[in-house]
């Protein structure tokens, strides 16, 4: 079997109720966009692409060490989370540039109501969350929910 086969597996164990899968579509792509909301926020050089926006090279260098985790399970996981973690840079960009000193409050609150739901929905499920096993489970909650969206449209990761 493959590693990211016996990831969703393991993943999946504490992750089986209803509403605690509900919760997780919602939280769960809240709380990685939030994440890459605050790497943004770090003092960097950035660098500007017209119609798109300007991303730190911090933030290059975070969506590349992921994208390489999620190569090394499936190449073509890895090629949409990039679309992915571009568009949510996209949107962390206009969101930056509205707010401006102020988007840290965005991202914060998003970060810590998604983080309370999430505790909510493990405890309805029963069990812990498997990223207290294992950090790298805090990378497979997006791909998990991702292979899902893939299996429904017949893509094959």
């Amino acid at each position: 079997m493959r590693k990211v086969d016996l990831l969703f597996a393991e993943y999946s164990k504490s992750h089986r109720n209803a509403i605690n899968k509900f919760i997780h579509w919602i939280c769960v792509p809240l709380i990685f966009w939030t994440i890459l909301g605050f790497v943004s926020l770090i003092p960097a050089p950035h660098i500007c692409i017209s119609y798109f926006g300007c991303i730190s090279i911090v933030s290059l260098i975070i969506i590349s060490l992921i994208t390489l985790f999620y190569v090394r399970l499936s190449l073509l996981i890895g090629v949409v989370m990039i679309v992915i973690m571009i568009l949510m840079e996209h949107s962390i960009y206009i969101s930056n540039i509205n707010l401006g000193n102020q988007s840290w409050i965005l991202y914060l609150s998003v970060f810590i109501i998604t983080w309370i739901f999430q505790l909510i929905g493990h405890k309805i499920e029963g069990k812990k969350p498997t990223f207290l096993k294992d950090l790298q489970f805090l990378l497979v909650g997006p791909i998990w929910l991702l292979t899902y969206i893939l299996k429904k449209v017949g893509i094959k990761y």
